[in-house]
């Protein structure tokens, strides 16, 4: 019975401690996200207004969206792909390639258009110019950068052009 409840609390220990450390880091990162001064701010409610409630949930709550189900995979005009929060060109559309994961993926985007942030394992990508959340950047990609931006369709729209 000991052994049990030793192991019980110590198991419960662990576990308490990992949560505080995981939620007191990703509190600290939003407090730097939030702290952070854009060329673009709105407060939430202007957001909200301005975003549908998807797009909201991925650009300002770095969420994502459910994989295959983006329009954009299918976008193979020439053009650009721009923030939905705040309409920056963040992609050509000869730099987009079909990767299989289900996401619209680039391997290069527009030059200072976004910004990246380690998140654990993986690299998150922002727009530079409002902060939005766009999705992660890989090491997998193609040439020649060996990079892939892969991207929430939600996060972006697409304008047809040369």
């Amino acid at each position: 019975m000991k052994k049990r409840y030793f192991l019980w609390v110590g198991g419960g220990a662990i576990g308490a401690a990992w949560l505080s450390h995981h939620l007191l880091g990703r509190n600290e990162q939003e407090l730097a996200i939030a702290e952070t001064k854009f060329e673009v701010t709105k407060t939430e409610e202007e957001w909200r207004r301005v975003l549908t409630p998807q797009q909201f949930k991925v650009l300002r709550l770095e969420g994502t969206e459910r994989a295959g189900t983006s329009p954009l995979l299918k976008e193979h005009r020439p053009g650009t792909f721009s923030c939905s929060g705040c309409d920056l060109p963040l992609f050509n559309a000869n730099t987009k390639y079909e990767s299989g994961t289900g996401w619209p993926s680039f391997y290069r985007p527009i030059e200072a258009a976004v910004e990246t942030r380690q998140d654990g394992l993986r690299k998150e990508v922002h727009c530079r110019r409002c902060g939005g959340h766009l999705g992660h950047v890989f090491q997998d990609g193609p040439q020649p950068t060996g990079l892939r931006y892969c991207m929430n369709g939600v996060s972006l729209k697409f304008a047809a052009g040369s």
